[in-house]
This record gives structure tokens, sequence and C-alpha cells, in this order.
């Protein structure tokens, strides 16, 4: 069992429902998915672009990720509808509480000049979302086999009602706020 489910079992639940007064365990927010997403825009003149970032993707999650396409051409982006532009992933279960530990407690730590990530990226409907600026902070990826620094998106879906019991959700698994 990943040790961020434990945490979560025996720490996170007791102090939620003291904290919101929740009548239900099943009241309790919880962490639904975990998305990375990855736009790739130098796929339209590199084709084996997305085969490096995908390989990127697979050693950092452990899942094969799903090349998104172009829904519209856009002219001035030099796109057409249908073209292969990026690639995403989601994770439930145990290999989104591994990738969230490791996360939180291996690569955030590595980032530069790291101040905690930021309070106001919350959707409104208890989701969170903040971005990263490149794919070396993850102790997969070796750095002589990075043929370009990429960046990603990564967004919790919780069951969360609002973005205040999101954040604390958040926050008591151990997510670093900037304070």
């Amino acid at each position: 069992m990943a040790r961020l489910r434990e945490k979560y079992e025996k720490e996170v639940v007791p102090a939620l429902s003291a904290k919101f007064s929740y009548k239900n365990i099943m009241q309790v927010p919880k962490l639904e998915k975990v998305i990375i997403n990855m736009g790739i825009g130098e796929a339209k003149e590199n084709p084996k672009a997305i085969e490096s970032a995908a390989n990127d993707l697979i050693s950092i999650t452990g899942q094969k990720p799903l090349v998104t396409k172009a829904k519209k051409s856009i002219a001035n982006f030099k796109i057409r509808a249908g073209m292969p532009i990026g690639l995403k992933v989601t994770l439930r279960g145990e290999r989104m509480y591994e990738f969230v530990d490791k996360l939180f407690n291996v690569a955030l730590p590595r980032v530069r000049d790291f101040r905690g990530v930021p309070t106001k990226s919350f959707d409104g409907k208890g989701n969170y979302s903040f971005g990263i600026r490149e794919q070396l902070i993850f102790p997969e990826i070796e750095y002589d086999k990075v043929d370009k620094v990429r960046g990603m998106d990564i967004i919790f879906v919780t069951t969360a009602k609002t973005d205040e019991e999101a954040k604390i959700f958040l926050e008591l698994m151990g997510m670093p706020f900037a304070k």
C-alpha cells in the first residue's frame, strides 16, 4: 500500500472530519485522479518530439500517455485539425498515490529557488492545477538523455466541494504551498 494513501487514511481523514465536522466518512474530500498534460509545440516540425516526450512521461508516471490531437486548424500556429500536439496521462489508485508522494517529497524540492506552489490555482470546485517548467526535477529522468527541456501541467481532481476544503486537504496531504 502506498505511503501517502496510508497517511490519508490514518491522519488526513480524522483531521478533516474534526475541522469540517463531517457526519459521514464519504463526505471527506479525497483525491480522485491526477492528470499530467504536456503540450508539445515543436511536434509539427519534429514528429520525433512526441516520442521522446512520451518516453519521459512513461518513466515519470509508469503509464503510457495518450496522444492529444488538435481539435481545430489554426493557420497562425501552422496547425491542422487532427495533428498530434500533446500528451496526457490520467493516474488513479495506487499509481496516483505513488506519483503524488514522489512529486511532493522528491521532485518539487529539487526545483530551483522553490518557495512553494501558488495558492491561487484552484478552479472554484475544489480542483487544483499548476505547471512545472522542466521534467528534469523527476529522479527517473537522466540528464544526459534529455533532448529538450519540456514543462508539464499537473491537475489534481479532488472530491472537495469548495476551494478552502481542497486547500486544507492538499496541505494535509503534504502539498508544499507558498507561505
